[in-house]
C-alpha cells in the first residue's frame, strides 16, 4: 500500500496543530516519524485513519484520493492503528480484549470462546508471549499489556500497521520479539509508521524517517544517509550535547532503608540503603519484581516480612500505607501515567492540587483558588509544560507534557526520599534530558532517589549505584561508574560475571 498525505493542516480551535504536514510512506517500508512531544506526530496518524478531521490537505492511498471517518473504516482499508497509551478493558481476558468488536461466533450467532481461545493461543504462541487467554488484563503488568495492544493489530488483515511508542514498556527480550516479527511482516510486504522517541531503535530498524516540530514536518531522510545527532537538530532546533550532565555526588544520612524485605510470590530478601543526594537505580526484567518493590517502599502494597526504616527510624508495616508514605517525606512517580498518574479528565490544576492541598488551603480546610493559580503557573514555568490554554484537561496534553506535570505534582510536595517507576517512558529526548537534569538537581539538594528504568543507557548515566533484581531478588548492587549494559543484562538474566 501506497499513502501520500500532502499539506494536512488541523486546528484545535485557533491554533494550528498540524500545519502543511507532508508524508508518504511506500510498500514494504518501515517509516519512523520523530519530534518533541506534541509535535503533531499522533495527530497527523489520527488525521490518516478519521480519528480527526483534517482541516486542509488531501490523502492518497494507491493514488486514489480517500476521506476516511473513523479507525473502523481506516481498519477495513488495510490501515491498523496501535496507540501509545493502552486501551485495554481491564476487567475482561487478554482473548476478549483481542477479539473486541471482532468477535467469533457460530451459526446461531452465539460467541464462539473456544475457537476465539484456540486463535488467541496460536498468535500469542507466535509472538513468543507466554499468557493465559483467560486472564484478566487488571492483572497484567504495563508491559504485557502493550504486547496484547500490539498483538490485535496481527488479527486484522493489515497492509499499513502504524506503532506509536510500542516499546516504552517492554524489556530488552520483548523488543527484539517485536521486531523480528516487524521484520517478517515487512518481508511480506506490509508496512509500518514507527513513531518512537528512541533514536537506537529507529537507526535499527527503520528505512526512512521524518521529522516533525511544532507541527510541521522538517524533512525526510533515508536512514543510511542521517545521523542521531543530526535528526534532534531538526527535532529541536539545537545540539543536544551531553545527554547525563552528571557530576560526583556527596551523599549523606541514610534516609531509607529496607532490611529483607518481602511480599509473597513478589520478591524476598530485600535489602538495600538509599542516602541523602544519592540516586539508586534498580535494573532487570520485566516481571523481576521492581515496581513490586517500589511499590511497598512507597505503602501500595504490604510487606510480608522484613524491616522498613525512613530517616534512621523503623516504620510498622502492618497499618503502612501511600498517605503516611507522604507524611514521611516520600513521593512516587508511577509508570503507569494513565492509570494510576493522572485524573486525565481534569484540569492540570486539580491534579496538582490533589497531593498539594496544604499549600493551596487556607486555615487547612479551605481551598484557595487564588494560591491553586500561582501553583498551576509555576508548574507551567519551571517545568516548561506545552499545551494550548491556560489550565487545560490533562488528557489534551501530550505524553510528555502530562509526564511532566505528574512530576510537578510530586515535587512540589518537596520531597526528601522520591521513587521513580520508568520516569522517562514515552518521552521525547529533549525532554528526557529535562528530566534528567530535574533528577540530578534534586539529588544536588540532598533528595535520596530510586529509579526503575528499562532503558539502560539512563541506569548508567544518571545513577551512581544499581540494584540488579531477577526474579524477586537483588542479585547484586553494581557501581555505575564501572558497570555495562552486558554486566546488567547478564546478572538480570540469572547469569553470573566476575569482578
Amino acid at each position: 500500500m501506497h499513502i501520500e498525505m500532502k499539506g494536512i493542516s488541523k486546528y484545535f480551535g485557533d491554533a494550528a496543530v498540524l500545519d502543511n504536514v507532508q508524508f508518504s510512506l511506500e510498500p514494504g517500508e518501515i517509516h519512523a516519524l520523530v519530534g518533541e512531544n506534541g509535535a503533531g506526530k499522533s495527530t497527523l496518524m489520527k488525521v490518516l485513519t478519521g480519528v480527526y478531521a483534517k482541516d486542509s490537505g488531501d490523502i492518497f492511498i494507491d493514488e486514489k484520493r480517500v476521506c476516511l471517518t473513523g479507525p473502523k473504516q481506516a481498519e477495513n482499508a488495510g490501515i491498523c492503528f496501535v496507540y501509545q497509551e493502552l486501551n485495554s478493558l481491564l476487567d475482561m481476558s487478554v482473548s476478549a480484549n483481542l477479539f473486541l468488536g471482532k468477535e467469533l461466533k457460530n451459526r446461531f450467532g452465539i460467541l464462539n470462546e473456544r475457537q476465539m481461545k484456540i486463535r488467541t493461543m496460536a498468535l500469542l504462541e507466535s509472538l513468543d508471549i507466554k499468557l493465559n487467554p483467560d486472564e484478566l488484563l487488571k492483572n497484567l503488568s504495563v508491559g504485557q499489556r502493550q504486547m496484547i495492544e500490539i498483538a490485535k493489530a496481527f488479527l486484522v488483515n493489515a497492509e499499513v500497521i502504524i506503532l506509536d511508542e510500542p516499546t516504552a514498556a517492554l524489556t530488552e527480550k520483548e523488543v527484539r520479539k517485536l521486531f523480528y516479527v516487524v521484520r517478517l511482516l515487512k518481508s511480506n510486504g506490509i508496512s509500518f509508521i514507527y513513531i518512537s522517541h528512541r533514536m537506537e531503535e529507529i537507526f535499527e530498524l527503520c528505512d526512512r524517517v521524518t521529522v516533525m516540530r511544532d507541527g510541521r514536518s522538517v524533512g525526510t531522510e533515508l536512514i543510511k544517509d542521517t545521523t542521531s545527532d543530526s535528526l534532534i537538530k531538526m527535532m529541536i532546533g539545537r545540539s543536544l550535547g551531553n545527554l547525563f550532565e552528571k557530576e560526583p555526588s556527596e551523599y549523606g544520612k541514610i534516609l531509607l532503608r529496607a532490611a529483607g524485605l518481602g511480599k509473597r510470590n513478589l520478591f524476598c530478601d530485600v535489602s538495600f540503603e538509599v542516602r541523602a543526594g544519592e540516586i539508586l537505580g534498580f535494573a532487570g526484567l520485566m516481571g523481576a519484581g521492581r515496581t513490586e518493590i517500589a511499590k511497598t517502599l512507597f505503602g501500595f502494597y504490604s510487606a510480608d516480612s522484613g524491616k522498613l526504616f525512613v530517616k534512621g527510624k523503623e516504620i510498622p508495616l502492618n497499618n503502612y500505607n501511600p498517605s503516611k508514605a507522604i507524611k514521611l517525606g516520600m513521593a512516587f512517580i508511577t509508570e503507569d501515567r494513565k492509570e494510576e498518574g493522572l485524573m486525565l479528565d481534569e484540569s492540570v490544576s486539580k491534579n496538582l492540587s490533589l497531593t498539594n492541598l496544604p499549600k493551596i488551603s487556607l486555615l487547612r480546610f479551605i481551598l484557595s483558588y487564588a494560591k491553586e493559580k500561582k501553583l498551576t503557573e509555576s508548574a507551567f514555568s519551571e517545568f516548561c509544560i506545552r499545551c494550548t490554554g491556560k489550565d487545560p484537561l490533562c488528557g489534551n496534553l501530550s505524553g510528555g507534557n502530562q509526564q511532566k506535570v505528574v512530576f510537578a505534582k510530586w515535587l512540589f510536595t518537596d520531597p526528601d526520599i522520591l521513587i521513580l517507576d520508568e520516569p522517562t517512558r514515552g518521552v521525547d529526548v529533549g525532554a528526557k534530558q529535562e528530566i534528567y537534569k530535574i533528577i540530578i538537581g534534586l539529588a544536588k539538594k540532598g533528595v535520596a532517589v530510586i529509579m526503575i528504568s528499562s532503558e539502560l543507557p539512563e541506569i548508567l548515566g544518571i545513577c551512581d549505584r544499581v540494584a540488579v533484581v531477577h526474579e524477586g531478588r537483588i542479585c547484586r548492587f553494581l557501581s555505575c561508574s564501572s558497570a555495562t549494559q552486558d554486566k546488567i543484562i547478564t546478572l538480570a538474566t540469572g547469569g553470573e560475571i566476575n569482578e
